[in-house]
């Protein structure tokens, strides 16, 4: 499958540039697009790489006309291209049909015969990952800001399973696809392993997803269905919680919960003590 854009005569068409919004342009210069993403990213230099996904390597891409974005290239795979082809369309595909306020926002894409890209929006933020992970920024990533990532990914996720038709499965949630912007607000990303529910057919692939917050039964079954993504949202808001990632752990362990006492338990371990000791204890409305 190939795509193309609408190519309208550029005979006259003014090639400079720089004082123009891209996106207004690109739809009718398909060459225009590859070289400004490969100019903008430095000829795809690592010193542009704003993270690793699942399915290809982000770069913040700097634009003449000012707009910061992010650009996405599918991993070269050379002895499978209808695996990057497969993604490539499934999160196009995913973006067409679906609009909400924490799913980054797509722009555009590139087919080119030496590159696939895809260009989004640029989060300033980061990744969830990332900020976990980094000890400045843990100490400013609050209580109030986690729990508003947790509502954000969970508006996303129910605007996908209950009013995208058909219903949209992502395959994927972890730290490292929820991006983040300047005011914390979470915006699900990398839609190259998501599906679409089809109610009359058959929903079983190959595993899909980051092992640690994939659903053991699931990933044994390669079964798709919302509960893949739910299972990974409850690894996500565990982490969220604790300041690391859980799933080598839940995964081995079995949840139990004394109901004679308030405070869930796992294995005798009160919540309150797995709480991230880099913040003070949730108080009021928070912690409840």
């Amino acid at each position: 499958m190939a795509f193309h854009k609408k190519v309208r005569n550029t005979t006259n068409e003014p090639r400079q540039v720089h004082n123009q919004n891209l996106f207004s342009i690109w739809s009718y210069d398909g060459k225009m697009v590859y070289e400004n993403i490969i100019e903008a990213i430095g000829n795809i230099s690592t010193k542009h790489c704003a993270g690793e996904g699942g399915c290809g390597t982000v770069y913040r891409a700097d634009l003449p006309s000012g707009q910061v974005v992010a650009v996405k290239k599918l991993h070269e795979s050379p002895d499978d291209d209808m695996t990057n082809l497969k993604s490539f369309t499934s999160e196009i595909s995913v973006f067409t049909e679906s609009r909400h306020q924490n799913i980054v926002k797509l722009y555009g894409y590139c087919s080119h015969p030496r590159h696939l890209f895809l260009v989004y929006e640029f989060l300033e933020g980061g990744s969830l990952g990332n900020i976990l992970s980094t000890k400045d920024q843990v100490l400013q990533f609050d209580w109030i800001k986690r729990v508003n990532v947790v509502k954000g990914v969970a508006n996303a996720m129910s605007y996908m399973h209950r009013d995208c038709s058909p219903p949209i499965i992502h395959r994927d949630i972890s730290s490292k696809n929820v991006l983040l912007d300047l005011e914390y607000v979470a915006h699900i990303s990398d839609f190259g392993t998501a599906r679409f529910m089809k109610p009359d057919s058959s929903n079983w692939t190959s595993f899909a997803g980051t092992y640690g917050y994939a659903a053991p039964e699931l990933a044994y079954t390669m079964e798709v269905d919302a509960r893949c993504d739910v299972y990974s949202f409850g690894l996500l808001t565990l982490e969220l919680i604790t300041g690391k990632h859980l799933g080598d752990l839940i995964s081995s362990l079995s949840l139990s919960s004394s109901f004679s006492s308030p405070t869930l338990t796992v294995h005798g371990i009160l919540l309150k003590d797995v709480l991230d000791q880099c913040l003070l204890p949730p108080k009021n409305q928070v912690a409840d």
